[in-house]
């Protein structure tokens, strides 16, 4: 029965969720990568989503349980399972709303694999410091670089305000002075210039609706 389930629901899917107002499409697409288990995208039209990965995805007896973070300013889980006539059927979540959704099956999967972060210049490796303000507080912002071989570089990402977050990175970038750090998690992004003379990376930080200037600099 497994077997079969996990067989059944690889592939292409798309519908819709029925929300307040309206419907909202959605096209997923599962893959089972031998030795890796399960992978998956999704792309939702309405919010401008393609190719968010999928993740937590698990197949328990028929159903299947995988979840999106970030895509939404926050997590979306979804809960399905096969029904008789071959659709996927469940609900969708996002905090304590639930829509139904169904899907049909439209074809092979076309799973897009996330992108992988790159290493950084040595110029910008070390310790970064900067700041915003938002509803009238400010917010000290240290970014600290190191490059981790073929994995690319990584982040200590850390937000103090009113409390102290540390920020899981998903995703570092670099490509010529333009920088991008992408947290699914916390629904984060910031993108800057970096300008070597200046010893300084210019850019904004972005979280759902906010896009603030964010200037990161040097830590003495």
């Amino acid at each position: 029965m497994l077997c079969q389930a996990a067989e059944s629901a690889a592939g292409r899917w798309e519908g819709s969720a029925q929300i307040p107002g309206g419907e909202l499409k959605l096209i997923v697409d599962l893959s089972e990568e031998s030795g890796k288990g399960w992978i998956g995208s999704i792309i939702v039209p309405g919010f401008g989503v393609k190719g968010a990965p999928l993740g937590d995805i698990a197949l328990k007896e028929s159903e299947f349980v995988f979840a999106i973070k970030g895509a939404f300013g926050g997590q979306a889980k979804f809960k399905a399972h096969l029904s008789a006539d071959g659709h996927l059927v469940g609900d969708f979540m996002q905090g304590a709303n639930t829509a139904p959704f169904v899907l049909e099956k439209t074809g092979p999967p076309q799973v897009e694999l996330p992108p992988r972060s790159t290493a950084v210049s040595k110029e910008l490796e070390g310790e970064w410091k900067g700041e915003y303000e938002l509803n009238g507080y400010a917010r000290h912002v240290t970014m600290k670089f190191a490059n981790r071989g073929p994995d690319g570089a990584g982040v200590e990402f850390v937000i103090a305000g009113k409390k102290t977050n540390n920020v899981p990175v998903s995703l570092v970038t670099q490509e010529g002075d333009f920088l991008s750090i992408k947290s699914d998690e916390f629904g984060i992004t910031y993108e800057g210039r970096f300008r070597k003379e200046a010893a300084e990376i210019k850019g904004v930080f972005t979280q759902g609706p906010f896009e603030l200037p964010l200037v990161m600099r040097r830590a003495q």
